[in-house]
């Protein structure tokens, strides 16, 4: 759920942009929603290269240069879905100051007969939510050395409700005496924020909400009994590493660190001796098994290297969520940098396993644009996990139009909007 302008989706032809600012690329992707509101199609897609300046560590560094590739690649999707206008949008941020996590408050009610009615419920999320604020705050003041920093909520989601230890879906007349409430909540930056505002101004798009990409890429998968689903969610990006973890159908929290594609490619250049644009040519080649074998084992060796420093951020990054509970076994990988070879492999050594408490051996599989169901594509362009990004955005924007409609996801967004301001 995000919290800037609400759409109504009241006609069949309404179409959303879903744009991905990556380190690497900016992906466009133009979808209509159906007439059952519930699915989108999508229509046209749009890549266009970053500049190296752009983009640092998965954040804007340099808003006109992301202005205009922006500009190219919605321009490209424009063309290709055959319209002439695109207005709203959503956008992901990404970066290692963007902090998701779960906070919990166990509430203790005076009068345990008494049915839990919408004020009482409402005042125990906005407690929730001021904990989870000041939580956040410290943690990014302590990270940035700045005290006074401003952050601002752009994603929530009610994780797991409780009375008495029993999980409800809505509490609203129960009786009970603990209440029990957890809410996933994505805290970012003013300063980061402002510049994707900026962004979407300049491109003259109604912003209908920034996501938190991990945040939206957790939220992509549907199965049929989510109480029972957990899994960790790992999103390798040109300059940074998203990892979500979920547990028993909740988004616990999120964690990035600044390390991805990219600096295999800066590694590749300083080795070589070449510029950045060949030996990312290289990196591609070598993917894609293009290579000669000397080069190639070369490679191999370099990108062993880099490896276990990338799977030791994992690592590090997945320690906090083993502090209470055991790991969920199944690890699912998307974004350009998953396809490198090694990474999967990476993540089923047993050097790496064993320093993890999973729940059993992991399972490691890619994530699929044919996963993500509530959008499909017509174009043919979008086929492998370096997609997935932006598509989760636009499955997260149907998403949030759906949860206006549930009681409790009412009451949070109000939450929102009233830490928002």
């Amino acid at each position: 759920m995000g919290i800037l302008s609400r759409f109504s989706l009241k006609q069949d032809s309404d179409l959303i942009l879903a744009l991905d600012i990556g380190t690497e690329v900016v992906k466009a992707l133009i979808f209509r929603v159906d007439k059952d509101q519930q699915h989108g199609t999508v229509i046209g897609v749009g890549r266009v290269p970053q500049k190296i300046g752009n983009m640092q560590s998965g954040a804007v560094s340099d808003i006109s240069g992301v202005i205009e590739s922006a500009r190219q690649a919605i321009a490209l999707a424009k063309e290709k879905a055959k319209v002439k206008r695109i207005e709203k949008s959503v956008i992901g941020i990404a970066g290692e100051l963007v902090k998701g996590t779960t906070t919990t408050v166990h509430y203790e009610r005076v009068n345990p007969e008494m049915h839990i009615a919408t004020p009482e419920l409402r005042m125990i999320i906005q407690k929730v939510q001021e904990k989870a604020y000041e939580r956040i705050k410290r943690q990014l003041a302590w990270e940035t050395s700045q005290p006074d920093i401003d952050v601002k909520l752009i994603n929530a989601a009610i994780v797991d409700v409780r009375i008495d230890g029993y999980h409800v879906s809505n509490p609203v007349n129960f009786q009970g005496r603990d209440v029990s409430m957890s809410v996933f909540n994505a805290y970012a930056p003013m300063m980061h924020l402002g510049a994707l505002q900026t962004i979407a101004d300049e491109l003259d798009l109604d912003l209908l909400s920034i996501a938190a990409e991990p945040y939206a890429v957790a939220r992509s998968v549907e199965v049929e009994d989510m109480l029972d689903f957990s899994a960790i969610f790992i999103d390798i990006g040109g300059g940074s590493t998203d990892i979500a973890v979920v547990r028993n159908g909740g988004l616990e929290g999120t964690k990035m660190f600044a390390l991805g594609g990219r600096a295999f490619t800066k590694r590749l250049a300083q080795e070589f001796g070449v510029s950045f644009d060949v030996a990312e040519q290289m990196k591609l080649n070598y993917a894609n098994g293009r290579l000669n074998s000397p080069e190639a084992t070369k490679i191999a060796t370099l990108f062993a290297d880099d490896c276990r420093v990338w799977v030791g951020g994992v690592e590090l990054s997945l320690l906090e969520f083993a502090e209470t509970d055991l790991l969920p076994s199944r690890i699912f990988l998307c974004g350009g940098g998953s396809a490198l070879p090694g990474i999967k492999q990476a993540l089923l050594s047993p050097e790496w396993i064993q320093n993890l408490p999973f729940s059993k051996a992991p399972q490691v599989s890619y994530l699929q644009p044919r996963d993500i169901t509530r959008i499909s594509d017509t174009t043919g362009e979008l086929g492998n996990p370096q997609d997935i990004t932006p598509i989760a955005l636009a499955n997260l924007a149907l998403l949030d139009h759906i949860d206006e409609e549930k009681m409790l996801s009412s009451i949070l967004l109000r939450s929102m909007k009233s830490l928002k301001n």
